[in-house]
């Protein structure tokens, strides 16, 4: 029996519209919700990423400032911008756009960010409460996993859960977020071995390789009725397309998401949620 689409933008969608009365909420008590992101040189794929973030900010209400900075930015003077970011009473969340230059730090310029105004949930700080399961600004794309799970009442207490991917912001943020739901967890990566074996014996494989050519997860892998949640997106053969073949693994799984319209939506809905959460918590302290 063909498996079932897990859908990143009805999910997605669902959350905008409690979003967007959370910001009609707040503009009646006289806050605007703002977002500001800052664009260190003109990668195309970052200035595309930025462009999403704002219009999709601007369709419930946010209210956005964009930072624009060259190539060749020093250190000192991205901290300049983030440190007049951090005292801007008007700025809510504060959202740097990662890949950075080489010649700048990327844990010194995210460590600088205000951890209230951390959208990404990648400080320091707010990394150390996820660890214990403390934290309220969560990582974007981890989180929009779970409200996916919790959207399609996939129970995940007991369930074996492969990870394919250990990297700070995806496989180690995800997964404290499945143990705190009761899920039994193991982490797979570059020099796993046999990482066949462990697919196989997967009740939900998360999978973020993001490269075809060294990675392919198909139907042979993985074992009846599992859940398959594709977290990479790369162009191959002029497509786009995550690390599973989703025509093979949707015959034997029993959800899988798509690449696009499954996770990629989810991602950006919750940087807006962690926006509006970011404008709450200022708004308390502030009163």
């Amino acid at each position: 029996m063909v498996g079932q689409k897990i859908d990143g933008i009805e999910v997605s969608d669902a959350v905008k519209k409690i979003l967007k009365s959370a910001v009609e909420k707040l503009n009646s008590e006289g806050v605007t919700p703002c977002l500001a992101t800052v664009l260190v040189g003109d990668d195309p794929a970052s200035t595309t990423y930025v462009k999403n973030k704002h219009n999709a900010c601007g369709k419930i209400g946010i209210k956005t400032k964009d930072h624009k900075l060259s190539s060749d930015t020093t250190q000192k003077e991205l901290d300049r911008i983030i440190d007049s970011l951090n005292n801007d009473k008007e700025v809510h969340g504060i959202l740097v756009q990662l890949p950075l230059p080489k010649q700048l730090n990327e844990f010194t310029t995210i460590s600088r960010i205000l951890p209230i105004k951390d959208v990404d949930g990648l400080t320091p700080q707010n990394v150390g409460l996820l660890s214990m399961g403390k934290s309220i600004l969560k990582p974007c794309t981890p989180s929009g996993i779970m409200e996916m799970f919790y959207y399609y009442k996939i129970n995940l207490e007991g369930k074996n859960v492969v990870m394919i991917n250990r990297s700070n912001l995806i496989g180690k943020p995800l997964c404290h977020l499945l143990l705190q739901n009761n899920a039994t967890v193991i982490t797979c990566h570059s020099k796993t071995k046999n990482l066949t074996k462990y697919c196989k014996e997967a009740d939900i494989i998360i999978t973020a390789v993001g490269n075809r050519n060294k990675f392919k997860l198909s139907s042979e892998m993985i074992k009846p009725d599992a859940i398959i949640i594709d977290v990479a997106i790369s162009r191959h053969d002029g497509k786009l397309v995550g690390d599973a073949d989703y025509d093979d693994v949707i015959q034997k799984a029993s959800w899988v998401t798509p690449v696009p319209g499954g996770v990629g939506p989810m991602t950006i809905a919750m940087l807006l949620k962690n926006t509006i959460t970011a404008t709450s918590l200022s708004k308390e302290i502030a009163g």
